[in-house]
């Protein structure tokens, strides 16, 4: 069938500027420069196929400055200890897991490590409970199989099959999420680093460059518990949860930055204060204690992760600015923390209550935001 030269030329349109449209660009395109000026600065050892040094890729995740002065973000603040490991690993012939609560940047970390040592964070398994084998092996084309028989140009290759043929990083999300069997489908391939095709009487053996980054959520271990054998193939890097309430602002206030920028939100420097109290409330609640020690508290079913403080902060600094006068406010992220806070409507919500009454009323300076948040709760 033949395109009409219009559509032909709206689909070349639309393929032209997706990448600078994207509402969400993948890390190797929003921080291409950042990469670029690393490459360029970056004269230590690097392993086969690495665009960039181990050094040079610990320096893009936690930030710093090269010779030039160009100034490099930092992607994950945290224990640099904890980059170096995850990046040694990745230098071996070991696979990365990255484990931790909900909210800890798994995704984020190894997103970033993927694009900083393959310049391609896209080679994705993304796991569901419904993650079928041919989405870690291969799948087939059925057109050709039917056609021509098993071939190499009906096989479909998985992200993880493009990886070990190119020498690249691959990355598996929520590992524990996906189906048991479809786990041990990686024993293989990581152990031996080879993928049997037993249709063709073939194998895909893994060129050097080739890793696994995979994600977990260490509260899904109830829904499948990785085996012995599969958990010996990785090392384990666990990302913890930000150790101060000035770290914890601090990623907020990053990230938010972040997306406000992509989303055309204002600035929040004069939000600094609603983004710490968003902080405090979400570590006192996860932490069943008041930041003074003196009270102890009950903590809601939801996690209240780091994520979802920055998400209940992002949505706060659109309601300023399309409904308010584009500052943050009390009243522009309480919602937010109570729909974060509240996921059980009978349990959470006296969890909430009590909080609100016993601490929140209670503390000098936060009338405002207690009032708010009456006004959305009651």
């Amino acid at each position: 069938m033949t395109v009409p030269e219009t559509t032909a030329t709206t689909i070349a349109a639309v393929g032209e500027t997706s990448g600078a449209e994207a509402l969400r660009p993948h890390a190797e395109d929003a921080f291409a420069d950042e990469l670029k000026a690393l490459a360029a600065a970056d004269d230590r050892p690097r392993p086969v196929r690495w665009r960039l040094s181990p050094w040079a890729v610990a320096t893009y995740l936690q930030g710093g400055t090269l010779p030039d002065g160009t100034v490099i973000t930092p992607k994950y603040v945290g224990p640099r200890r904890l980059i170096e490991v995850a990046v040694t690993t990745l230098a071996t012939d070991r696979a990365l897991l990255l484990l931790g609560v909900p909210g800890t940047a798994k995704t984020w970390v190894s997103e970033h490590l993927a694009a900083a040592v393959s310049g391609d964070s896209t080679l994705l398994v993304q796991g569901t409970a419904g993650t079928p084998e041919e989405a870690v092996r291969y799948g087939w084309n059925y057109a050709q199989l039917l056609a021509h028989g098993p071939s190499r140009d009906a096989l479909v290759p998985s992200p993880l099959m493009r990886a070990m043929s190119d020498g690249m990083t691959a990355r598996v999300e929520e590992l524990t999420r996906i189906p048991a069997d479809v786990q041990d489908s990686l024993i293989t391939i990581l152990s031996e680093k080879t993928l049997p095709i037993p249709e063709l009487g073939q194998e895909v053996q893994a060129v050097r460059g080739f890793n696994v980054i995979a994600t977990a959520n260490d509260r899904d271990r109830g829904v499948n518990e990785l085996s012995s054998a599969l958990r010996r193939r990785f090392n384990t890097v666990v990302l913890p949860l930000p150790a101060t309430p000035d770290a914890e602002v601090d990623i907020v206030s990053r990230r938010v930055d972040q997306i406000g920028r992509s989303l055309d939100l204002p600035a929040a420097p004069e939000g600094l204060t609603e983004i710490r109290r968003v902080v405090t409330v979400f570590r006192e609640l996860r932490d069943g204690v008041t930041t003074d020690g003196r009270t102890k508290l009950k903590s809601p079913s939801g996690t209240l992760s780091t994520a979802e403080a920055i998400s209940v902060v992002t949505n706060g600094l659109a309601l300023a600015a399309h409904f308010g006068d584009g500052i943050l406010r009390p009243g522009d992220v309480a919602a937010g923390i109570l729909g974060a806070v509240v996921r059980d409507p009978a349990a959470d919500r006296v969890v909430w209550q009590e909080y609100l009454e016993t601490v929140v009323r209670e503390r000098d300076g936060w009338k405002d935001f207690y009032r708010a948040c009456r006004e959305v709760s009651v």
